[in-house]
């Protein structure tokens, strides 16, 4: 019984809630699936017509504009990589998880995560666009994590009784 108690904890230590996933830049969805302010825009004046599209324009709400200006324009890596923000990128065929501090001109400056003292310095031409993932939280993995939490308290209890 002992064993399995190990077992469980060192899984639980090594799962996060953090995914990486690719930033899609040609189709219409941002985050998550859902679909981008411009895109529903565009639907909208499809469907109610010009007079209504031209009054519904003059709201705050339709008055956000995507980030890509042009959607249809792939986004260059310095676009892609925010400052301040958590990515894993491919190097040389090497994968680094990195935090990016900001962009000298056509360099990189980064850290690894969790390791500020370590600073990494990449040519945007070295870096494989095809693979920069976006660090993101994730519902899914964090509810099963909870539940899976819970249920070992429960165990835990329950032998605790009997």
């Amino acid at each position: 019984m002992k064993k399995y108690l190990y077992l469980l904890t060192i899984s639980f230590s090594l799962i996060s809630c953090y995914t990486y996933r690719i930033k899609s830049e040609t189709d219409g969805a941002g985050k998550d699936g859902v679909e981008s302010p411009v895109n529903s825009k565009e639907q909208e004046e499809k469907r109610l017509g010009s007079k209504q599209a031209s009054l519904k324009s003059k709201t705050p709400q339709s008055s956000k504009t995507n980030k890509n200006k042009n959607p249809g324009q792939p986004m260059s890596i310095q676009e892609k990589l925010e400052a301040n923000k958590y990515f894993k990128i491919e190097v040389g065929g090497k994968p680094y998880k990195i935090q990016v501090d900001k962009w000298e001109s056509d360099t990189l400056v980064a850290h690894v995560i969790h390791k500020p003292k370590k600073i990494l310095k990449f040519h945007k031409n070295q870096i494989n666009q095809s693979t920069v993932a976006e660090r993101r939280f994730s519902q899914p993995t964090a509810d099963i994590i909870t539940v899976v939490a819970y249920a070992a308290v429960g165990v835990g209890i329950w032998a605790l009784v009997k």
